[in-house]
């Protein structure tokens, strides 16, 4: 399980910090882009979800950010990773990430608000855990209902929500 989060992880930092090749970009009629604006960024590009700006592997949230990090130290644990259809965090009492399967992204002014399915049963390393366990959401007054918000292009924040009282950061590409 560890292994495909951290294969997740890759393709998420690679699909979020590449831009379309210039040849794909020239094909469609458009010229290659030089630097998106972060307010064009904020709204997500066209063909993209509203969270597309999030893809990747973030570290920090539960601790203190590290105010220097390598590539490989965010990589080998990261605290939260955003891909398109799926949002997974880290605990301190648990190996396993939790999975949380979004089912809509809204973009706000802040940055993105999250609305997830139902979360089904699942088991831990100690046996069944229940729908309403500790750690299902992400201590915020809803466990189905995310909202980040966006300080840098690089940091993120979770307000309200208690299990993350930090600050996040983006986990730098190798």
């Amino acid at each position: 399980m560890r292994r495909l989060a951290l294969r997740l992880a890759a393709l998420a930092t690679l699909a979020g910090a590449l831009p379309p090749p210039p040849a794909v970009a020239q094909a469609a009629g458009k010229k290659a882009p030089a630097a998106a604006p972060a307010a064009a960024a904020a709204q997500g590009a066209p063909g993209q979800p509203p969270h597309a700006w999030l893809f990747g592997t973030w570290t920090g949230g539960i601790f203190p950010p590290p105010s220097h990090l390598t590539a490989e130290a965010c990589l080998s644990q990261p605290v939260v990773i955003f891909t398109r259809d799926v949002v997974l965090r880290a605990t301190l009492t648990d190996q396993l990430y939790i999975q949380r399967l979004i089912a809509t992204a809204l973009a706000t002014p802040r940055g993105t608000q999250f609305q997830f399915a139902g979360a089904a049963p699942s088991m831990s390393l100690l046996g069944p855990a229940s729908a309403t366990a500790p750690g299902l959401g992400f201590g915020c007054e809803s466990a189905d209902t995310l909202d980040v918000e966006r300080r840098t292009d690089n940091q993120i924040t979770f307000p309200g929500c208690s299990d993350f009282p930090y600050p996040l950061v983006r986990c730098p590409g190798r």
